[in-house]
């Protein structure tokens, strides 16, 4: 995609929605790392309902650690792979404890070193938590990115590498989640709404079609 299409790409999305924001419910920095590493494979929907329930009752490492391993799965336990992600935040929050003071660090090699957080997850973190311009490429992004034409690659790695390069600095605040938002309303994966897609023109799969099609 050209550098004047990309520009014109993103400042159409951030027209429509100035303020992106996670669709995951947190209301401090530990309940967001504890949403995001329940995420995992997982839809913000089906987080949302399972925190809604722990975040009352514990919502600190300290509070988490006391539920324990069967407590803690009793209130996530209709969340994919929940046997694993509880003993990945129980793990999560000793090492809080015993590092960090309770804290969420703010640098992504205490963040990644954390049981469950990888390296988008960290990017949540760092992103919506602290405000750094980061690109966490999850299944939507990737998708969108390679078919739009704003980057190309084979992992997840290789796209926010070329993302961030790519963007204007003055989008990368909240371009990620422009990117989740329109890859999981509009460019969906098995049926794109291209018809209402207010990016089509710059998107190069669409324009590749349409001219296609043309007799």
């Amino acid at each position: 995609m050209k550098h004047t299409d990309i520009d014109a790409f993103f400042d159409t999305l951030a027209r429509a929605n100035p303020q992106p924001h996670t669709e995951l419910e947190f209301a401090s920095v530990f309940e967001l790392l504890c949403a995001v590493l329940l995420s995992a494979q997982a839809t913000d929907v089906s987080v949302n309902k399972a925190t809604q329930r722990l975040f009352l009752v514990a919502n600190t490492p300290q509070k988490i650690l006391v539920l324990g391993q069967d407590g803690l799965e009793s209130y996530i336990k209709t969340i994919g792979l929940y046997h694993a992600k509880a003993r990945h935040l129980l793990q999560t929050c000793q090492i809080l404890l015993d590092q960090h003071h309770g804290q969420v660090p703010r640098s992504r090699k205490a963040l990644q070193a954390l049981p469950g957080v990888g390296r988008k997850t960290a990017n949540v973190v760092l992103n919506v938590a602290f405000g750094e311009p980061t690109m966490a490429v999850d299944t939507h992004i990737f998708r969108v990115a390679n078919r739009t034409g704003l980057a190309a690659g084979k992992t997840p790695l290789a796209i926010e590498q070329q993302l961030l390069q790519c963007i204007p600095e003055r989008y990368l605040q909240h371009a990620h989640h422009w990117l989740i938002l329109h890859g999981r309303y509009v460019c969906q994966a098995r049926a794109p709404q291209c018809t209402r897609c207010t990016v089509a023109n710059y998107c190069q799969t669409f324009l590749s079609q349409r001219t296609f099609r043309l007799p």
